[in-house]
């Protein structure tokens, strides 16, 4: 049973509700432009190539998961919120509809909870600011301890940048010591919680009695079919799988081939890196990827691929980039058809789309409804159907998962770093969390002529008959 909250942590976060309340008020005559140029002034203080690499390195140390020599790119994701940030209004009047006679008024959400997870506490603090900045509103992260040092390190790069343009600092402030009470207590108090993080932290938000956004579980799917292009589609996936060490739920961890491609994908796989295993060495894996009870190991969770065959007790190639495996069986007794937060790939063959699409039907009942899948094909006959039968949120075609579901310069993807999962994934919303969420919005409404259509139109063929 978890411990009650202390009066001292009871009195931080009061304390740092206050602080941000009072920042909000000192900033709420900013016009468009003053806001705007501090986002600016944000985004290159956190998405400098010197500042970012730093920051983002010191996440891996301190967590002890993820690619510390990749981990830098993501700082593009900087660029591309700041981007979408700037195009939109977010003071005063933001839209104007003349035909529905609707004005639509900006105004803040309020003080923010940022939960912010172990494996983006260099990224989630900038892409939250800039978006509450937009919004005038303040953040109060509360980092996960595994990785606080560095989510606190990025924080105050924020609040100097803040300070040093005369607006108040305490728009964005850091938990310097966090603990499950005290998350749970700035939940309750603050206006909005954004939980990016695990099903226990998006849970907890949820019951906060306050308003969240949270996220669900990725079991990402990829789908390659007769007319896809073996070489790219296998270099996207190297790329997708391989981004932070397969750390992010975008990650693709299941792989469905036509029966026509899958030889041809195999060896492709091979060519980009991948280690295939064979029957020993892939029952070695799951013992050391899934505990007696089922349940995910969290040693082998974004780490190298060597070290994760050399706890399952084999080798793999010193340049070997992920592990792959063959699959065909489905459902909860087969965990490799589940999530697997890590560079290992489950690799499943089909024989034709109807049997494509069962099967993708039965891999998000195991997990990861209502994320995400791609597929890899030039027929939009199999584009529209995987659309209209996988459960998902977001769709990617021809493009990495991990690298576009978030949004990419090359796609029409908000940028985010939090991705919602709709009803299936239990959240409110399964669009890309972006400067919307961040914002109130007054409408106004002006009488305009009636728009009333006439019972005829509006019944159709029911109108005039019989009646009960």
């Amino acid at each position: 049973m978890a411990r009650e909250i202390s009066p001292e942590e009871k009195q931080t976060a009061t304390e740092m509700l206050a602080r941000a309340r009072a920042a909000m008020d000192a900033i709420k005559d900013y016009d468009q432009a003053q806001i705007d140029r501090l986002c600016q002034a944000l985004g290159w203080a956190t998405g400098n190539e010197k500042t970012f690499l730093r920051i983002a390195q010191m996440g891996v140390d301190e967590s002890g998961i993820g690619d510390r020599a990749g981990r830098a790119s993501k700082r593009g994701k900087i660029q591309g919120v700041l981007r979408d940030a700037l195009r939109q209004k977010s003071v005063g009047v933001v839209e104007v509809d003349e035909a529905k006679g609707l004005v639509k008024y900006a105004k803040p959400a309020g003080v923010i909870a940022s939960l912010v997870p172990t494996t983006n506490p260099e990224l989630t603090p900038p892409v939250t600011g800039i978006y509450a900045l937009k919004a005038k509103d303040a953040v109060i992260f509360t980092p996960h301890p595994r990785s606080k040092a560095t989510t606190f390190a990025m924080v105050e790069v924020m609040r100097q940048t803040l300070k040093g343009l005369g607006a108040p600092e305490d728009l964005f402030q850091c938990v310097a010591k966090p603990s499950i009470p005290l998350t749970n207590e700035l939940m309750a108090i603050c206006d909005l919680t954004m939980a990016t993080g695990g099903k226990p932290m998006v849970q907890a938000a949820y019951s906060s009695g306050r308003p969240a956004f949270g996220v669900g579980a990725g079991n990402s799917t990829i789908v390659i079919d007769d007319t896809a292009d073996v070489a790219e589609a296998a270099q996207f996936t190297r790329i997708s799988k391989t981004s932070d060490f397969g750390s992010g739920c975008s990650a693709d961890g299941n792989m469905l081939v036509d029966a026509k491609h899958y030889d041809a994908m195999i060896e492709a796989l091979q060519k980009e890196g991948g280690y295939l295993c064979n029957d020993e060495e892939k029952a070695k894996l799951k013992k050391v990827l899934w505990d007696d009870e089922g349940h995910r190991r969290g040693d082998t969770v974004a780490i190298p691929a060597q070290k994760i065959a050399e706890l399952a007790g084999f080798k793999v190639p010193e340049d070997c980039k992920f592990i792959f495996v063959r699959q065909q069986e489905i459902g909860p007794d087969h965990k490799f058809s589940s999530e697997k937060l890590s560079l290992v790939l489950a690799v499943y063959k089909f024989k034709d789309f109807a049997e494509c699409l069962n099967m993708v039907r039965a891999i998000y009942e195991v997990g990861g409804k209502g994320h995400s899948c791609g597929i890899y094909s030039f027929n939009d006959d199999h584009i529209d159907q995987l659309a209209r039968t996988a459960p998902v949120s977001r769709m990617m075609v021809r493009q990495p998962q991990s690298k576009a579901n978030a949004g990419a310069f090359n796609n029409g993807m908000p940028m985010t770093s939090s991705l919602g999962c709709g009803v299936w994934g239990g959240n409110i919303t399964n669009e890309n969390i972006s400067l919307k969420h961040y914002m109130n919005l007054t409408w106004v409404s002006r009488p305009i002529a009636e728009d009333r259509p006439s019972e005829q139109e509006l019944f159709g063929e029911f109108y005039g008959t019989a009646t009960l």
